[in-house]
This record gives C-alpha cells, structure tokens and sequence, in this order.
C-alpha cells in the first residue's frame, strides 16, 4: 500500500444538526421580528386615527362659523361610532375625503358634550376595545389603548 491510498477525504458540509440549529435561530429571529412589527402596525394605525380627529376638530371649528352650531352624529351626551357615523363625518365635516378608511380600524362619531369643550369626538377600534377621544379643546384621551 502506498501512502497516497490511506488518505481519507474530510466532510465538505454541514451536518443534519448544524443545519437544523441555524434553521430554528432563523425562526425565532423571524417570530421576534413579526410580533414587533404588529406591534408598530397598531401603534401607527391608533395615531393615524388620532391624526384624523384632530382634522375633525378643526373642521368643526369651520362649521360651528358657517351654522353657529356644532356637527354631531349621535343624540343626547352619548354615540356609538359606527361606518354609517363615518361616513356622515366625511360627507359633512371633511369635504367627502375618505379619512376614515378600514384600513386605520377605526370608526368614529361626534356627540355635543358640555362647555368649554362643546363637542366630542369618539373613535373606537374595530378589533379591540381601544377608544380615543378628542374634545373641542383638541385634548386627548385614550382607554383601553
């Protein structure tokens, strides 16, 4: 026998558990990443509907100078945001702008409520209970958010 012949080849790959472990760090890198991007999903869809209430309010200042009065879409101190609520908002108050999509999750509607504030604004999500309101003054509150 010569020299040459007793030379064995060394593995050129990876082996079943190298591969494997790479594999499931990818998973779990991939879970972090998916539950962290929801979570920014939610948080810009509830500032976007914030965003569009204070259109709202704004907006309201323009009417209350054209009727001497408020726009609202529910009766008494209490509303119950609705598409139907949505879509009288967009047609009275923002010029029949599509503001209020499904794609933000939020359906909105406006109650007249006591001064100095005058009116509410009530938008509550549709996939959860989060509610944000916004008064007259343009303060904020969120609940359930």
């Amino acid at each position: 026998m010569t020299l040459n012949s007793k030379i064995t080849r060394g593995s050129s790959g990876f082996t079943l558990i190298e591969l494997l472990v790479v594999v499931a760090i990818l998973g779990i890198l991939a879970a972090i990443g998916i539950v962290s991007y929801n979570g920014y999903v939610d948080s810009s869809k509830k500032k976007s509907a914030q965003n569009i209430m204070m259109q709202i309010a704004l907006a309201q200042t323009e009417y209350y100078s054209d009727y001497s009065e408020y726009y609202k879409t529910g009766n008494g101190a209490t509303c119950t945001p609705s598409s139907g609520s949505s879509d009288e908002i967009e047609k009275e108050l923002l010029s029949k702008a599509d503001l209020i999509t499904d794609e933000i999750g939020f359906e909105m509607c406006i109650v007249l409520a006591s001064a100095p504030s005058n009116f509410k604004i009530v938008g509550k999500q549709t996939s959860s209970n989060c509610t944000i309101t916004v008064d007259g003054n343009q303060t904020v509150a969120r609940d359930n958010c």
